[in-house]
């Protein structure tokens, strides 16, 4: 019996690549750039199944192009937004993601944003290699204190939550915002206080973004935001790039309406050279390496390759964020 065919549009860990390679006919787009449109439109003809990134822009004319026979799309990401799930879902095709693994490599990485910033270690080192220390100097780089200061975490959901928990050790007092601002039992236990919006970003030291990208969150940061924070704030963000107003940004840390800014991503993504917020020394951009480590991409590999055969079973994705799409399949297994 034939192996049903996908596209894979890069290689990740093998611990998920090697599941795929066994069960699927699998073409796996080595390069370490994504595939261009043209290339992913050319590749994706006829597959049973699609292994996409956050990098690769899922819409209706990829799934015109891949055909009728498409059954699954699994996202090697917690996020989706680079997928049009409602498209989707009207073609009863699920679609997957990989919730979960990532949130203690991104909430680690998110505190050591907030530390690098708050310190200025980033501009300490540069300062170091450009042979600018010539002796200690009791002003010299001069940082912000973060034990006994507050946290403002915009989004408390698994990672928020998990930035609360490491806010903890620090004694650090911890405001947060949902859309909803309801109450949980696991703020409660960290003593996080549910706080409006504009409370927040009254009142932190540091704000640190977790929310999804959504069109209530697209530059939910922006002028009026900065504005209202306070200019001694440090901004943190390792959810989604546009959630933060670029333009927006650089005007808030030039003019010293916030004191700096700590980035994972970035709208574009990745920045150009040209950017004027890389020629900052009050910012720290990193290229969206917050889920970065061995244990996190292993496991992301894994459910996003069992995520594929699952969809490619006709059975029900461990990992679905389309669920209501298995009222329109007829024959899908539990």
């Amino acid at each position: 019996m034939a192996k049903p065919r996908v596209l894979v549009t890069r290689a990740i860990p093998d611990a998920g690549l090697d599941l795929v390679r066994a069960f699927c006919e699998a073409d796996v787009w080595t390069d370490e750039l994504p595939p261009e449109r043209g290339v992913l439109l050319d590749r994706v003809k006829g597959v049973d199944g699609l292994l996409a990134l956050l990098t690769d822009r899922i819409d209706p004319a990829v799934m015109d192009a891949a055909g009728p026979g498409l059954r699954v799309i699994s996202n090697y990401a917690v996020g989706y937004d680079n997928v049009d799930v409602a498209e989707a879902t009207r073609r009863g095709i699920p679609v997957g993601n990989t919730p979960g693994v990532l949130t203690d490599a991104t909430a680690d990485f998110a505190f050591t944003l907030l530390m690098a910033a708050a310190r200025r270690v980033v501009e300490a080192d540069r300062y170091t290699r450009a042979g600018r220390w010539r002796t200690w100097g009791p002003k010299l780089l001069l940082g912000q204190e973060i034990s006994g200061t507050t946290l403002g975490i915009v989004g408390f959901g698994r990672i928020g939550s998990c930035m609360a928990h490491r806010a903890s050790g620090f004694d650090m007092r911890v405001l947060y915002h949902n859309p909803e601002c309801e109450e949980s039992t696991e703020a409660e236990a960290l003593g996080a206080e549910c706080v409006d919006f504009d409370t927040l970003l009254r009142e932190a030291d540091f704000v640190s973004v977790h929310t999804p990208l959504t069109p209530a969150t697209h530059h939910l940061f922006n002028e009026a935001a900065f504005a209202r924070m306070k200019p001694t704030a440090i901004l943190i963000n390792t959810a989604r790039g546009p959630i933060v107003d670029p333009g927006a940004l650089y005007r808030a840390l030039e003019s010293g309406t916030i004191a700096g800014a700590a980035l994972d991503v970035t709208e574009p993504e990745p920045l150009p050279p040209e950017s004027p917020l890389l020629g900052l020394d009050n910012i720290i951009v990193a290229p969206h390496i917050a889920s970065a480590t061995g244990t996190a991409r292993g496991k992301m590999a894994r459910m996003a390759a069992e995520n594929l055969i699952a969809g490619l079973r006709r059975e029900r994705l461990p990992n679905c964020v389309n669920p209501e799409v298995y009222t329109r399949l007829p024959g899908t297994r539990d």
